[in-house]
């Protein structure tokens, strides 16, 4: 619309030049003579239908001359030989056996809590100190008497063995120094149970009961300890992978929520397959050495099924499928640099992974296929190629 614009406008122009008699389109509205102005109209119009129509005629010619301008635009790719694997994806959690909740072993007022949230603790640490309520003093007496019924043990074993005093005198001392000596392990036992151990290296990571509470075995929840070091995903896999999975078997583990991918080993498969859903349990061990994987995070791990060395694989998108149900794509035969012909290649395709699909028939390595542009194309089609 702009060229023809410019090009009516220089044709009003030159026919102004060339009759300067005639009167222009403004003085002819200034006078308000309708029927001179209707007769220009007309004068107007039948210029802007020649100038139209010569127009229309240099476009067809344009088009004659200039077969690039309506060549299908397409982009294209080598084809190469590459390994293919195909993985199938198993939802799973993570998890570590490490991750526990500590119960006192004794009742009695929590007295003292020795760490924080976030610390840093090693395995045997003292974390907290219940009151023994006495039981300290129980202890030091059953020593007492215990050290008392050894050393009365010493001298009548030494009088027996001089044949000095009764055997039942002996057997009483003997029997007495060893009952003393068990009452006081098993208070020494007792009293050691006041003091909250922890289980394994870790991190706090909450503390539940507060100072100068009345804490009891089993009810009382005191404190939460995670060892992140020894991680693992554990996930419910289809019986049909049990040939394909076994201890040792490296697999992908893929965590959106940290957007990290990690290469883990199977530590454990499971001998029982649950009748309800037909899957089986594994364990995959992952490593975390930035601390970033937590656990109950969600994971996907990815069981490499099938691989194929110098396998032919292209995107997913370049096939298509014809009336008959064959897949097809177009391959390019250069012409010159910047134009060339489709042809139509009927393949045979095998597995879908990441977008790209494995062509087992049909294509060679060193082929040009068509990537976009391939759509609306037949064989033996002349298409432009894109050069970006």
């Amino acid at each position: 619309m702009k060229k023809l614009a410019a090009i009516f406008s220089v044709s009003l122009l030159l026919a102004a030049c060339g009759n300067e008699n005639k009167k222009s389109v403004d003085q002819l509205i200034e006078e308000g003579n309708l029927s001179e102005i209707r007769a220009r109209k007309s004068e107007l119009s039948k210029e802007q239908s020649a100038i139209t129509s010569d127009i229309n005629k240099l476009d067809e010619e344009i088009n004659k001359l200039d077969k690039n301008k309506s060549l299908n635009l397409v982009t294209t790719q080598k084809i190469v030989d590459s390994t293919f694997a195909h993985y199938a994806e198993v939802q799973g959690d993570v998890a570590t056996d490490e991750n526990i909740i500590i119960y006192p072993e004794y009742s009695g007022i929590l007295d003292r809590i020795y760490v924080e949230e976030g610390d840093k603790v090693n395995k045997g640490q003292v974390l907290a100190k219940i009151d023994d309520g006495g039981l300290s003093s129980q202890v030091a007496q059953s020593e007492a008497q215990a050290t008392l019924a050894k050393t009365t043990y010493e001298r009548q074993k030494r009088l027996w063995d001089q044949n000095i005093g009764s055997e039942i005198q002996y057997l009483e001392a003997k029997t007495n120094y060893e009952a003393s000596q068990k009452a006081a392990e098993q208070l020494k036992s007792q009293l050691a149970k006041t003091s909250v151990i922890a289980p394994f290296s870790g991190v706090v990571d909450e503390i539940i009961s507060n100072q100068g509470e009345v804490v009891s075995p089993g009810q009382s929840q005191l404190l939460r300890i995670i060892n992140l070091n020894n991680m693992y995903v554990e996930a419910a896999v289809p019986e049909n992978y049990l040939s394909k999975i076994q201890k040792g078997t490296s697999v992908k583990v893929m965590i959106s929520s940290v957007n990290q991918n990690y290469e883990g080993k199977v530590t454990e498969v499971g001998n029982n397959i649950n009748p309800n859903n037909r899957t089986f349990r594994v364990k995959i061990a992952i490593p975390n050495p930035d601390r970033l994987i937590k656990p109950n995070q969600i994971a996907t791990i990815l069981l490499n099924d099938y691989t194929a060395e110098d396998a032919i694989t292209i995107p997913e998108n370049t096939v298509q499928k014809n009336s008959l149900g064959e897949s097809v794509v177009y391959t390019l035969e250069s012409k010159t640099d910047s134009t060339g012909v489709a042809k139509k290649n009927i393949i045979k395709t095998g597995y879908v992974y990441n977008n790209m699909i494995e062509v087992t028939e049909g294509l060679e390595a060193g082929a040009t296929l068509i990537v976009e542009g391939s759509k609306s194309l037949r064989d033996g089609q002349e298409v432009k190629i894109s050069k970006n």
